[in-house]
């Protein structure tokens, strides 16, 4: 029924998403004669202005603190590597996967964490702002390259993975679940979801839950590595993390001499093995438990399909909790966040005082516009900024911007 840790392409599973079985899209398109929906749906993210932008979009470290950190794109291929390999190994639809993978981050603001934070919290009088969100936004609305649509008219189960990859959003009721319990769902989602009905109910495939778990070891990883050779953090301190410890012991005892960059990538490999290894036999204990005969059997499990054990759920969270003292609060990230944090919170008071300071593509048609939806026009543009463009706006309408570097 389910593969087991080998290597090699195995038979589709019957609980897998099938492409020949897909739900469409909202406009109905003829089918490729070459190209699943899902390598179609693949295809048309990686060309996306969405996707090229996150090359320029950060994460923990902003765009000039060096080149070999991870920016938005790098951390993005990184997920959609881990996600195939999970859905390889479970038997899933690899090129599904992969595209949820390639599309998770698209919504995300310039300036990582510290981007969404002040946007949500310069968006609160008028909803939020939830990177998820946007990302559909992103999928079914702001990308405008075809002649029939708006968005890239992405198949349903790639919208649906998209914006529930992390669990149910709604009882079928229809009350909010999560953090989303006490303010509702945000905007893109609860409008979107009027035109085109996603489960929101239901859990996501369980290809979705395999890019949902692949970004939570891409992210831990990369983070340990990246704070590694920011010397935000000596190696020896990760001896507080009992997973850490034992894996740092398995790397000295085997390399009792070994540079520090030698010394760093050993970790961080292990780190990945360990956690994907323990995703996957965790998942074929679940799913033999379950025994689903289709991909709607795992939507309707009381609970995910592929997750960490308890163990190294356990573990992961004594992960990030040591990332959040040693990086994410670190002093020299905190006074860089600050920075951007001015940027974003600048940017967003100057464009609904004045809308057209955004490009006539951006503020056409706001005249005697509602506030609310300026401010989401407002949200979109800055949401859609890397990096780079953020800061060259502000300096472009402040004389006190930061200096990043």
């Amino acid at each position: 029924m389910v593969a087991t840790l080998g290597y090699g392409a195995q038979p589709r599973a019957e609980y897998a998403v099938n492409p020949d079985e897909s739900r469409g899209r909202l406009y109905p398109e003829p089918a490729s004669p070459t190209r699943t929906p899902f390598q179609r749906d693949r295809d048309r993210i990686i060309h996306s202005a969405a996707f090229r932008r996150l090359k320029h979009k950060t994460q923990v470290f902003v765009y000039h603190e060096g080149d070999h950190y991870r920016t938005r794109l790098t951390h993005t291929i990184e997920v959609s590597q881990i996600a195939r390999s999970l859905a390889r190994a479970l038997r899933l639809d690899e090129d599904l996967a992969e595209c949820l993978a390639l599309a998770h981050d698209l919504g995300h603001t310039p300036f990582g964490h510290e981007g969404e934070d002040v946007m949500h919290e310069c968006m609160a009088p008028y909803g939020g702002f939830d990177h998820n969100a946007q990302s559909l936004r992103v999928v079914t609305r702001l990308e405008r390259r075809y002649a029939d649509f708006d968005g890239l008219n992405l198949s349903w189960e790639t919208l649906e993975g998209l914006v529930k990859h992390n669990g149910p959003l709604m009882t079928r009721d229809g009350e909010a679940l999560g953090k989303f319990a006490g303010s509702g769902l945000p905007f893109a989602i609860r409008s979107f979801a009027k035109e085109y009905d996603l489960w929101l109910w239901s859990w996501p495939s369980a290809e979705a839950q395999a890019a949902a778990i692949a970004d939570d070891i891409a992210y831990d990883a990369h983070d340990l590595d990246d704070g590694l050779r920011a010397g935000l953090f000596e190696i020896e301190e990760m001896r507080e993390v009992p997973f850490l410890a034992s894996i740092l012991e398995e790397v000295d005892d085997r390399y009792p001499v070994l540079e520090l960059p030698r010394r760093i990538h050993e970790i961080v490999r292990r780190c990945i093995t360990r956690m994907v290894e323990d995703v996957i036999s965790e998942g074929i204990v679940r799913l033999e438990r379950l025994k689903p005969r289709s991909a709607d059997d795992v939507r309707n499990a009381q609970g995910a399909m592929v997750d960490f054990s308890p163990g190294m759920q356990l573990a992961e969270k004594e992960v990030k909790a040591f990332l959040f003292a040693h990086v994410y609060r670190h002093e020299e990230v905190l006074a860089v966040r600050r920075q951007v944090s001015k940027v974003v919170r600048d940017l967003f008071g100057r464009y609904m005082d004045e809308p057209a300071a955004m490009p006539k593509e951006w503020h056409e048609g706001l005249d005697g516009a509602e506030e609310t939806r300026v401010a989401r026009r407002v949200c979109d543009y800055i949401a859609g900024m890397t990096d780079r463009y953020a800061v060259d706006e502000h300096r472009r309408l402040f004389d006190d911007t930061p200096d990043l570097g």
